[in-house]
């Protein structure tokens, strides 16, 4: 019997976590490696420099050791900030993440949509560019939310946030000047971690953009000529910090007793 394609999904985090659920369901016979490097979480607090340093280090160590045949960038901070050096770096194919503008922009009925993402990802010039390049017309707002992806961390570990303390992270997304905002792109991995409550206190209903996906898509797409075998993959959870959430892991599929490694630039 063959084997299936090795995958490497990264983040910071637990919020790759929504990207490799759409990517094990395309791609069941696949082997994946998730590595979160949550000793470094969150990013925004890392000079570009510092992230660009660290990431070639970390992505070069597991990238020697498991082969991969594919890396997804499951961070929109990372994407935004590493990708073009990691392409330079490594022969292997990386999948990014970043903003669903154009999609966002396209669906929009009312020609207001919103960004929400962290601060380095709303700041960055590439961000902008997006605006520019595929915002068909539409006003279009960045905003940055500086604990939505720890809250979203939080709720995951049972730690339930307020509605206040979520809704001041989200409420500068919507606008009513007489075009009410229609449409939220989630511009970070971990924000639709805790979705079905951004939904539950939005001011009004919008269109909240996953990127997860079309993310997914795209893998599929690029591993078309990788033949799909009957057997289940495995997983693989590396994190950082030593120390993986077991239960969590468990609730994406992810079976607890799996080994847990330490890669550390």
């Amino acid at each position: 019997m063959g084997k299936g394609p090795t995958i490497l999904v990264f983040d910071s985090g637990l919020g790759g976590l929504t990207v490799y659920r759409e990517i094990a369901a395309a791609r069941p016979d696949a082997n994946f490696v998730y590595l979160a490097d949550d000793a470094a979480f969150p990013y925004g607090a890392l000079a570009e420099p510092a992230l660009i340093a660290r990431l070639v280090a970390l992505l070069g160590e597991a990238i020697a050791i498991h082969k991969p045949d594919l890396v997804v960038i499951a961070c929109n901070t990372a994407s935004t900030i590493a990708l073009p050096e990691l392409r330079k770096k490594f022969a292997v194919a990386f999948v990014g993440t970043v903003p669903a503008i154009k999609p966002a922009c396209a669906a929009s009925r009312t020609r207001r949509v919103a960004v929400l993402g962290t601060e380095a990802t709303v700041k960055r010039e590439y961000t902008r560019a997006l605006i520019r390049d595929h915002g068909q017309g539409c006003d279009v707002d960045l905003v940055g939310a500086k604990q939505l992806a720890a809250y979203a961390e939080a709720e995951l570990r049972g730690e339930p946030v307020g509605d206040a303390a979520l809704l001041a992270e989200i409420g500068p997304c919507f606008r009513d000047d007489g075009n009410r905002t229609d449409t939220v792109v989630l511009a970070c991995t971990h924000y639709p971690l805790v979705i079905a409550r951004l939904e539950q206190i939005a001011p009004w209903p919008v269109n909240f953009i996953d990127p997860a996906p079309a993310i997914a898509r795209r893998v599929a797409n690029l591993l078309e000529s990788a033949t799909v075998i009957a057997a289940k993959g495995t997983t693989h959870a590396i994190f950082t910090s030593g120390t993986a959430p077991a239960a969590i892991l468990a609730r994406f599929g992810m079976r607890a007793g799996k080994p847990v490694s330490l890669i550390a630039p």
